[in-house]
């Protein structure tokens, strides 16, 4: 049995560790908060994709964390996995990679490979972290192995999970490489090795920069659509009945998560610090991505005014506040700039979703409402952000005064689309 040590035990790190440990891996979870610690420690678990029999399974097979940094010095493998958020100016935030290599060279005693999988811009693994390995004379390949390898988890996808999609990963040698390969190819079916670094990094901007720019793509025709008196829907229903040369891509109320809004400007920082001169596309879908939640805004208060209805004053009910359907994560949600410019205009706000029992907005914390129906026969206007499974959007279109779809997920005449 190998000991493994993953860095962060949140939506990435987590998973890791229940694939790592069910593979038979001694696996310890290294956090620095202390109450997820103890949590997981209990059998409580804080992600989504990891139930409590889950981590109860993990625990018996000899899973726990700690928040005490001298467990690398037993380490064979080391896997960090710690938020990269923006910083000022689309600056990348590194502080927690930091972290991580640090704690990591003050107890790197045995030759382990080191894999990095937060999210961040070219060049991070061997500027940062090779550097910071090589101190009080340790080389690579012969005191330590270090990689990147990109996480591509997807909260609440039941089909694609970390064990059947396919594991990038660059070395910061050749050897290295073999080893992460060696490493994932125990619990993941394809591991697929790359060139370097360097090129497994980018190949996680590029994933999340194509979706990005190709949502800012529908999200424009989607306005001028509107302007046109095109329906954008039947029109993308109609491209992708071609069987090649195009992939469906929806608009929607603006882009959330915790990779979309993010990693195309990470790709964006590193291209105008090295070259000193923007990635155009990225600036372009990024303005219009930003701008949708307040196009929202203004064709809701078109469409009341059209009824004869203020929107300062309006009762208007949000359906779904998280940033995709099914699941409960809000991190970079469209709804909260959505809300707070419905708020802004002085709109009477509630919301209703299953997965979010309580929601922070403007600084004032909101309970979802406990009857859906009276809800929707009650708002003046409903507004779906996203298309939860438990919604029956027909019967919304038909009890709702007005209902305005911004997912294109109904097929009620009553309702407004995007």
């Amino acid at each position: 049995m190998k000991d493994l040590v993953v860095i962060g035990q949140g939506y990435v790190g987590l998973p890791l560790s229940q694939a790592a440990a069910k593979a038979g891996f001694k696996v310890t979870g290294l956090e620095v908060n202390q109450d997820v610690v103890d949590g997981l420690n209990s059998g409580s678990s804080h992600v989504e994709d990891i139930s409590e029999n889950d981590l109860r399974i993990m625990l018996e097979n000899g899973y726990q964390a700690t928040t005490d940094n001298s467990v690398i010095q037993e380490a064979d493998v080391i896997v960090i996995c710690v938020p990269t958020p923006l910083g000022d100016a689309g600056r990348p935030d590194l502080f927690a990679v930091e972290a991580a290599t640090e704690a990591i060279a003050q107890h790197l005693v045995k030759k382990s490979l080191v894999v990095l999988e937060s999210t961040t811009y070219p060049g991070t693994t061997e500027e940062i972290l090779k550097p910071a390995f090589e101190e009080n004379g340790r080389q690579l390949d012969e005191d330590f192995f270090l990689a990147f390898s990109p996480e591509r988890i997807d909260p609440g996808n039941k089909i694609y999970r970390l064990e059947n999609t396919p594991k990038v990963v660059g070395g910061a040698s050749s050897k290295s490489g073999d080893l992460a390969v060696e490493f994932y190819s125990q619990f993941i079916e394809e591991v697929v090795k790359v060139k370097g670094t360097k090129e497994a990094e980018t190949a996680k901007l590029l994933e999340n920069t194509y979706r990005h720019i190709n949502i800012g793509l529908v999200n424009e025709m989607a306005k001028f659509s509107h302007e046109l008196d095109i329906d954008i829907w039947e029109v993308i229903k109609a491209a992708k009945t071609k069987p090649f040369g195009f992939q469906a891509f929806y608009p929607g109320p603006g882009v959330g998560g915790h990779c979309i809004p993010i990693d195309p400007s990470y790709l964006n920082y590193s291209v105008r610090k090295a070259l000193g001169h923007p990635f155009r596309f990225v600036d372009l879908a990024e303005d219009i991505n930003n701008s949708m939640p307040n196009y929202v805004v203004q064709r809701i208060q078109d469409l009341l005014n059209e009824h004869q209805k203020s929107l300062k004053g309006a009762k208007v009910l949000l359906l779904g506040v998280s940033y995709k359907a099914n699941i409960s994560d809000q991190r970079h949600s469209p709804a909260i700039p959505v809300g707070q410019g419905l708020a802004d205009k002085g709109a009477e706000l509630s919301y209703h979703d299953a997965n979010v029992a309580k929601w922070q907005l403007n600084g004032e914390e909101l309970e979802s409402v406990a009857g859906l129906d009276e809800a929707v026969q009650s708002a003046d206007i409903v507004i779906l952000l996203q298309a939860h499974r438990e919604y029956d959007l027909h019967d919304i279109g038909k009890k709702a005064k007005l209902f305005f779809d911004t997912r294109g997920a109904t097929d009620s005449d009553e309702a407004y689309v995007l």
